[in-house]
């Protein structure tokens, strides 16, 4: 008869072996990648995240000329975990509010199957609760792991990741683990200070299931003035079986390919270019700076886009073109109101009716 130690043992082995088995089974699923995948994330022209400039009337606008993936801007955990989910019926959007009643990230359900959200964040249960809140408005969820300015760093956010490979491999297992199998889970880097560091960090970031992953052609330090390394780029594809997303230096329509070409990523992701002008996703060649910024308003105003977001994105193409001192620049500088931008863009008729549209929305909804 087995003595009780031995039959103690047994027990503790027992239990091991169960945890193991749960174990692998976590590994499986967190090896999850929705089935469409790689053609989701091939041969696509991405506007990418961008602070203050990736609302929901930049997203639209970039998608009508041609972009097939659009980003959220950056939206920081600890302030996006406490929001609250509202259907708005004026614009029949979905809107995410935060705790102290301010808009943190609007959609639409037309949307849905092209809009990446990206969150920062250094936690991967704080990463968890946004994902989950906003998982099913999105096609997909990606994490900050690049942005090297203070605000996202100083968290330990954006680029304070890329030398964290463990807390890297938490917060992606833990999202893909947990979340629906066909929400998208990526990531968005830039290089490390060496290739063999930059591919080992790939290949962790692979392991974790992810469906595709971001590779901006830059080192921390870098700024955008200074010119993206697409050779480097090429060498985290080759690390990689999964779909890379290049970013860095596409300034025109033909650097998509170009940079893809060169890269051999399997799509290619816009910031500056968008930024200046969101008909570069345009086929035919882009229309003119004056014409997309006025397309921009019109959805900036159907949308009831942020006052402020709006007038940054204004000044930022007046910038760079050299025109804020110009006679609109210094109109747009003082514009204060909606009354304000849409008459100096001759858009009066489409801030009325937006206004109408939205009065009409509010008496059909209280008399329901």
């Amino acid at each position: 008869m087995p003595s009780v130690c031995h039959l103690g043992s047994l027990g503790i082995v027992f239990r091991l072996i169960r945890r193991r088995v749960r174990y692998q089974r976590s590994e499986v699923a967190i090896m999850s990648v929705p089935d469409n995948a790689r053609e989701f994330y091939t041969g696509k022209n991405i506007c990418a995240p961008m602070v203050r400039i990736s609302t929901l009337a930049t997203r639209l606008v970039a998608h009508e000329y041609g972009a097939h993936l659009v980003y959220s801007e950056e939206l920081v955990d600890k302030r996006f975990a406490h929001c609250t989910r509202v259907v708005n019926k004026e614009l029949n959007s979905i809107d995410f509010i935060d705790a102290k009643g301010m808009l943190m990230f609007r959609t639409i359900p037309e949307e849905k199957e092209r809009v990446v959200f990206q969150v920062g964040t250094s936690s991967a249960a704080l990463a968890l609760q946004c994902a989950e809140l906003v998982a099913k408005d999105v096609a997909a969820i990606d994490v900050n792991m690049g942005c090297p300015k203070h605000f996202s760093t100083a968290g330990g956010m954006g680029a304070r990741l890329l030398d964290q490979p463990e807390l890297v491999r938490d917060i992606l297992t833990t999202l893909r683990r947990n979340l629906p199998t066909e929400t998208h889970v990526t990531c968005k880097i830039r290089l490390l200070e060496t290739e063999q560091k930059t591919a080992e960090l790939a290949k962790i970031i692979e392991s974790c299931g992810v469906s595709a992953f971001a590779v901006h052609g830059r080192y921390v330090p870098q700024r955008p003035r200074e010119p993206a390394h697409w050779n480097l780029i090429k060498s985290v594809v080759d690390a990689v079986d999964c779909p890379v997303i290049a970013n860095g230096d596409v300034l025109c329509y033909e650097d998509f390919a170009r940079i893809r070409e060169q890269t051999g990523a399997a799509s290619a992701m816009c910031a500056r270019g968008a930024q200046w002008n969101l008909s570069i996703f345009r086929p035919e060649g882009m229309v003119s700076s004056d014409d997309a910024k006025k397309q921009f308003l019109r959805r900036a105003i159907e949308y009831d886009n942020p006052l402020n977001f709006s007038r940054f994105q204004l000044r930022e193409i007046l910038g760079y073109r050299k025109a804020l001192n110009s006679p609109e620049g210094q109109l747009l500088i003082k514009a204060k109101t909606w009354d304000d931008l849409a008459e100096l863009y001759e858009l009066e008729d489409v801030l009325k009716s937006s206004r109408e549209k939205r009065r009409r929305a509010l008496l059909r909804d209280g008399g329901e």
